[in-house]
């Protein structure tokens, strides 16, 4: 199993925090894409490339709305070529979802699942150097006239990165899902499907269970699909400051089950008690904070199950359990912003030094 951290697009901190992950040993880091909360994705990753040699690198998570696929493809493939290893591999994937707070600080929801799936079309078609067709497009670029009111000699019968060569990186594209329909369509158009479900086992089955039987309903197979998922892992040898560490990012985390009013995947009555609850108090301004409105919605019975949260052997055996249904890549989002620094602190000082080491020999 891959362990990657989350952290944000900091201009301010990204050099830093990349070569930080790689002395720790992370095996990557996933930069947010939120422009009015933090600073432009591309230029953090690009800045965390420059200050690494092998840290895998992606958007934790773009959207389909701020950004075309053709400009995302090329800012993706740019940083891939930039940033390729010795032998020619890439470090770069394009992390991708419906969009949150991006959207949220525009005034805007997450785009629609229709949308969405055509995008991610668009985007690998870029990405593996095809054409796209003009009239598979309508996203940013429908505010402009159409070319043919130029009256040129003659123009592009499609759209497609023509600097792209065949010997370049591969730049996967990851969907974060939570929901049955944006699941169905990670599964069909996407190289990994990352759940954002909780950490209970029976949520991960039952979003892999989801994947599976929508890529075999397209006449995919099932098997070839590969599972990842962000789980708020918070180490702490005090159980109540593990769950007060976890509280602000979990907020974000679970309401994605909620997003609409509606609880995706199996929960059990206190569970949707809970999620309907924070689906009602959620207040974007204080986004992933700890002590904030939401917060005071999540109880200690719904922390301890949806979160990676205590002792350090505790989330080493949780870790393994995720790790055996299939999940090969964790992205691990550790205590929230607003925490007390001190309790942070050893929160990470015990996930990089004995949650991920325990973790790699537990799974070897």
């Amino acid at each position: 199993m891959e362990v990657w951290r989350l952290t944000t697009s900091s201009a301010r901190h990204a050099t830093r925090l990349a070569a930080e992950a790689e002395a720790a040993g992370y095996d990557g880091l996933t930069v947010t894409d939120s422009q009015n909360l933090a600073g432009d994705c591309w230029v953090a990753l690009t800045a965390m490339a420059g200050a690494t040699t092998g840290l895998k690198l992606s958007t934790g998570v773009t959207n389909p709305i701020t950004r075309h696929p053709a400009v995302t493809a090329a800012a993706a493939l740019s940083l891939s070529i930039l940033s390729a290893r010795p032998d020619g591999s890439g470090r770069v994937a394009v992390g991708i979802g419906r969009g949150d707070s991006a959207l949220a600080h525009l005034g805007r929801a997450p785009a629609p699942v229709a949308l969405f799936e055509r995008y991610l079309i668009a985007l690998r078609g870029y990405l593996h150097g095809d054409g796209v067709e003009f009239a598979d497009l309508g996203f940013d670029e429908a505010a402009a006239p159409d070319v043919a009111t130029l009256g040129l000699a003659d123009t592009p019968d499609k759209s497609r990165l023509r600097w792209r060569r065949s010997g370049d990186p591969h730049v996967p594209v990851e969907v974060t899902a939570s929901g049955p329909r944006v699941i169905g369509a990670a599964a069909r158009s996407s190289d990994r499907v990352i759940l954002v479900v909780g950490a209970e086992s029976d949520r991960l089955r039952w979003g892999m269970e989801v994947a599976r039987q929508a890529r075999s309903d397209a006449g995919m197979d099932p098997e070839s699909l590969k599972f990842g998922a962000y789980l708020n892992v918070v180490p702490h040898p005090d159980a109540s400051a593990a769950r007060h560490l976890a509280e602000g990012g979990l907020t974000t985390m679970a309401r994605f089950s909620v997003m609409h009013g509606k609880v995706s995947g199996p929960v059990s009555d206190h569970q949707r008690m809970v999620l309907e609850r924070l689906h009602g108090a959620y207040n974007m301004t204080q986004h992933t904070r700890s002590g904030s409105e939401q917060a005071v919605a999540l109880t200690p019975e719904f922390i301890d199950g949806y979160a990676v949260a205590g002792s350090p052997s505790r989330c080493i055996d949780r870790l393994c359990e995720i790790a055996k249904l299939g999940i090969d890549k964790l992205i691990a989002i550790g205590p929230s912003p607003g925490s007390d620094p001190a309790k942070a602190a050893t929160c990470e000082r015990l996930l990089a030094e004995e949650v991920v080491p325990g973790l790699r020999r537990a799974l070897a």
